[in-house]
């Protein structure tokens, strides 16, 4: 029987009956729904060496409390010290006693379920760590999920579901990221749960690079977005987002330009002079969409990792969406409770957005998209352009057609919509596209037109087609 096709019941047996396989399970907030799917197999006695489950919050601190994890419950702090206290205490209880082929392994998930007055996000983490070859140091995936049932009991069974999935991918998915990926849906559909982040790291996995793994679950239709923090390192939305202010500025950054520089640092001067801007609870995001990733029809892995790479030496959290309109933008990144939201755009955009031909979908036409749009404390800032005199084109100057100009006025008037008035005139008709079809030709003037850190990183790693021999 093919892989994909297994039942999860046929999933569990299977690992039960491998007697190579052994390890224990921590289960937090949701049930032991996972552990329960391999006693019902039958067989578990070759698989399950332990499982827990500390519901009461003084015994999960007294067990997996650390000065790192502090009070969140639901965490990856919290998970990762679960992996470590249980996996630890397998491996010092049980390496001498069990056969030399044994590959032990630990699973744990925290999870917050839906509660009884159903107000609360339904999320969690589970964690796996694990040998693929005996005595081997271990190896370690983590993924964070939504869950979308309204119903409690419905979500402790795709939990369930999901955890037999993760470990059964685990041992027999590890050399197929994607493959490893879409297998932890096997049984489940997107409308039951989210998988908003994961990270595979160890021995036998460090051929993964886990941004390319965070594009992959948003190809696959698994979470609508990925985020990077500075450093590159891939990171829970949710974690990074929460009860925070935001500024995006979505483009294709291929490269970033002095022009791309220019929109974010005026763009956030404005956004500073709000009353309650605090530094250290803003996000400055990123943003490229699948779309303009795939512009060809195909991903390049490389290009993308050079453009994350680029933003992130300047300093830039990346989020890779796949949101065409900014009010599906808008709407996911609202959901994290951001204290307030600030969408940069620029005249071309700014033309589209009032264009009613995008919204023939909606039944409410553009008011509808409007509404989604600036839900919550959400402006735009609206980045100007040159007219040939050298003035600026602002969106004041633009006419609108008669349909959509009251809808206009009254963004203008409620300070929803805000153009920003000082740019620097000297770069800000400097686009992407033509830095690239200089490197492309082989003229160096291409290199006044982005920050030098840019331009030295392009030209030692040869990025973007460059060539040495120019």
């Amino acid at each position: 029987m093919e892989p994909d096709s297994l039942t999860i019941q046929q999933k569990a047996l299977a690992i039960n009956l491998d007697p190579t396989t052994y390890g224990c399970f921590a289960e937090i907030g949701g049930g032991q729904e996972v552990s329960r799917f391999f006693f019902l197999a039958g067989g578990a006695s070759g698989t399950v060496a332990k499982s827990i489950s500390a519901y009461d919050k003084a015994y999960s601190d007294s067990l997996y409390a650390g000065e790192k994890t502090g009070k969140r419950y639901v965490s990856k702090d919290r998970l990762t010290r679960i992996l470590d206290c249980e996996y630890n205490e397998l491996i010092s209880v049980l390496h001498n006693t069990r056969e030399p082929s044994t590959r032990f392994f630990a699973f744990a998930n925290t999870v917050s379920t839906l509660n009884y007055r159903k107000d609360n996000l339904s999320h969690g983490w589970l964690g796996m760590r694990f040998q693929l070859s005996p005595a081997s140091p271990p190896n370690e995936v983590i993924i964070h999920v939504k869950l979308l049932e309204n119903d409690s009991q419905l979500q402790q069974n795709t939990l369930g579901v999901l955890g037999i999935n993760l470990i059964y991918a685990c041992f027999y998915h590890y050399q197929k990221p994607n493959t490893f990926l879409k297998s932890l849906l096997d049984n489940l559909s997107e409308y039951r749960v989210e998988i908003t982040m994961i990270t595979m790291t160890g021995p036998d996995l460090n051929y993964i690079d886990n941004r390319l793994l965070g594009v992959q679950l948003v190809k696959n239709g698994m979470t609508p977005a990925i985020m990077f923090d500075r450093y590159g390192q891939v990171q829970e939305p949710g974690d990074m987002l929460y009860k925070k202010n935001v500024l995006a500025f979505r483009g294709s950054f291929r490269p970033i330009t002095y022009a791309g520089i220019d929109i974010l640092k005026t763009s956030y001067a404005i956004f500073k002079r709000d009353e309650d801007y605090d530094k250290d609870n803003t996000v400055s995001i990123c943003e490229i969409t699948l779309n303009n990733l795939m512009e060809e029809g195909n991903f390049d892995e490389q290009d993308f990792l050079d453009r994350v790479d680029l933003l992130n030496g300047i300093g830039q959290t990346v989020m890779v969406s796949n949101f065409r309109e900014f009010y599906k933008m808008a709407d996911y990144l609202t959901h994290f409770r951001v204290i307030k939201l600030r969408i940069v755009i620029g005249i071309g955009t700014f033309l589209k957005i009032f264009n009613e031909a995008y919204y023939q979908n909606l039944k409410g036409g553009i008011l509808e998209a409007f509404g989604k749009l600036f839900h919550g404390n959400v402006k735009m800032y609206v980045y100007p352009s040159l007219n040939t005199d050298g003035s600026l084109l602002t969106s004041t100057q633009v006419q609108l057609p008669p349909s959509t100009r009251h809808l206009f006025n009254h963004l203008i008037e409620n300070r929803l919509l805000l153009d920003i008035n000082n740019p620097n005139t000297k770069v800000m008709n400097v686009f992407s596209q033509q830095v690239l079809e200089k490197i492309r030709h082989h003229d160096e003037s291409w290199e006044s037109m982005v920050p030098r850190f840019v331009a030295e990183t392009i030209k030692s790693k040869r990025l973007f087609g460059y060539s040495a021999n120019m």
